[in-house]
């Protein structure tokens, strides 16, 4: 059982910031609540009892909001002092950690079924599982080659002619898996660009199963409009 989730909730919301300005992503409003309370809402309901935000821009916003419970749910922060990217993110937020554990971009949100989820890690015997999604924006998202047992065989497919399948920003990790990379956790590096094809450089294998849930990405302004009609009130 996975009870543990990190949230990469520490990213600049560049794209965003017109449309909402002054706010760090994750705390954008969605039907008056900060889209973060209702990722969390949905992984509470899914067994997770403990969240480590990682934070950085603006992140008294989310520390101050949130304190350190909500819903009866603990939640701990791995406050960046500088910025340590999506990779440099992680790894701060799971140094302590020896269990599975659940990632979760803080600006995404996919349905999926986390006890599904982790039996086709198990079944698998994965150290890095992603939760994959149909798209056919090539130009915005990672679209990867996987494999019918369900192993990405490449990370930035080529061969995808009307949709493909790509990073939903929902992961399932065992620790050993950032432990074999030997990156201080302290630097400042990209999870997409440095630590993934790091991990497979070293001989470790990714795998990833489909979902066919709702997904929504707020990064974009004209995505943001659509999660209302997503995310419940």
């Amino acid at each position: 059982m996975v009870t543990t989730a990190i949230i990469l909730a520490g990213g600049l919301g560049t794209r965003l910031r017109e449309t909402v300005p002054n706010l760090p992503k994750p705390m954008v409003p969605i039907h008056n609540r900060p889209f973060l309370e209702h990722q969390m809402d949905y992984w509470i309901e899914q067994g997770i009892t403990q969240f480590i935000l990682s934070v950085g821009y603006l992140k008294d916003l989310i520390i101050n909001h949130f304190g350190n419970s909500y819903r009866g749910v603990s939640i701990e922060y791995a406050e960046e002092t500088s910025p340590l990217g999506t990779g440099g993110g992680l790894l701060f937020a799971a140094k302590n950690l020896n269990e599975t554990f659940l990632v979760l971009n803080g600006d995404t949100f996919i349905e999926v079924d986390l006890d599904s989820l982790y039996e086709f890690h198990l079944k698998i015997n994965s150290n890095w599982t992603f939760v994959l999604f149909r798209t056919n924006e090539f130009d915005r998202y990672m679209v990867m080659s996987v494999s019918p047992k369900g192993e990405i065989l490449a990370l930035n497919s080529h061969d995808c002619i009307s949709s493909g399948l790509a990073n939903g920003g929902v992961y399932l990790i065992e620790p050993a898996a950032l432990n074999s990379l030997g990156v201080n956790t302290l630097e400042n590096v990209s999870l997409e660009n440095q630590l993934l094809p790091n991990f497979i450089s070293n001989g470790g294998k990714l795998f990833g199963q489909e979902c066919m849930g709702k997904f929504i990405d707020i990064g974009l302004p004209e995505d943001y409009f659509k999660a209302s009609k997503i995310l419940p009130n």
